[in-house]
C-alpha cells in the first residue's frame, strides 16, 4: 500500500539507539536508523538534480537527528547532527523508505564496499 493517504499516527525520535520509529495509520511500524534516513535523504545533496546525479554518502555511521520538524500536515524535516537539514521527508517517501529498508541498505552497503569503504557499522 503506497497510496497518497499514508498518514503516520506517530513519530518518535530513540535519540539513545539513533532510530526514527513512525507507527503509520495502516498499523505498519517502522524503525528507521538515522544513518539510514541520512544516506537516503531526499535532498538535492543526496539526490543530485536529476537520474545518475546521486552522491553516495560515506561516514554517517554514528550520524543522529537532533530535530525532528514538521512540514504542513504532509512532511517532516529531518535535522542531522552533521548539520544536514534540507530533506523533506513526506510521509509516502518514508513508508517507502521503511517497506524497502532491507534492499536498500544491502544495495547501500554493496556500493560502498565497491568503493572500497569500509563501513563501521553493519548492524543495521
Amino acid at each position: 500500500m503506497t497510496g497518497s493517504n499514508l498518514y503516520p499516527l506517530t513519530i518518535s525520535l530513540h535519540k539513545q539507539s539513533k532510530v526514527l520509529e513512525i507507527v503509520y495509520d495502516d498499523g505498519k511500524i517502522f524503525e528507521l536508523p538515522c544513518e539510514y534516513l541520512r544516506v537516503f535523504s531526499p535532498s538535492a545533496e543526496v539526490k543530485g538534480h536529476g537520474p545518475g546525479q546521486e552522491v553516495l554518502q560515506t561516514g554517517k555511521e554514528n550520524i543522529n537527528i537532533s530535530e525532528v520538524q514538521p512540514v504542513g500536515n504532509y512532511a517532516v524535516r529531518l535535522v542531522f547532527d552533521d548539520g544536514h537539514g534540507t530533506g523533506l521527508y513526506t510521509w509516502n517517501y518514508l513508508y517507502e523508505l521503511g517497506e524497502n529498508q532491507e534492499n536498500n541498505w544491502r544495495e547501500y552497503l554493496r556500493k560502498l564496499s565497491k568503493l572500497g569503504y569500509v563501513h563501521q557499522k553493519d548492524d543495521q
